[in-house]
């Protein structure tokens, strides 16, 4: 079975979390920073990823507003997942992300991680919540 990649997109860092093989388990797995206005980098990046951890499914959060309508920030997510797909050749899924970056921070706030600490791995964190969600719907289906 192939691995299933969560996306905490965002226009600095993007946060990357994997399954494990039998899609029981999500564990953080990196933190890409890029600039925010040229894609290339993260892209070629999260195709290694999915090369190498043999992923099939792509998941990217997407941030939608608290009543129902479109951000900006979904529809950045979503033409970078249109070009993630075009690149890699996976299709992504998306899920609403609302507060997995306040939850993740919080999780690592009350774990004693902070500052410069937090930064670096609070989009992984909430990749890791994204993928964990995921999960555990699949989990119910069946």
């Amino acid at each position: 079975m192939t691995r299933i990649m969560a996306i905490d997109y965002g226009t600095r860092r993007i946060g990357v979390a994997l399954s494990d093989t039998l899609r029981i388990t999500a564990q953080g797995f990196e933190t890409i920073s890029w600039n925010g206005e040229n894609p290339e980098y993260a892209i070629v990046r999260l195709c290694e990823i999915i090369q190498d951890k043999d992923v099939g499914v792509i998941l990217i959060g997407r941030p939608t507003r608290t009543d129902g309508g479109a951000s900006e920030s979904q529809r950045k997510a979503e033409l970078f997942g249109s070009l993630l797909a075009s690149r890699c050749g996976v299709s992504p899924i998306y899920v609403d992300e609302r507060y997995t970056t306040v939850i993740a921070s919080r999780f690592l706030s009350d774990t004693g991680v902070s500052g410069r600490d937090k930064k670096k791995v609070v989009d992984q964190v909430a990749a890791e919540i994204l993928l964990r969600e995921y999960l555990e719907t699949l989990r119910m289906r069946n």
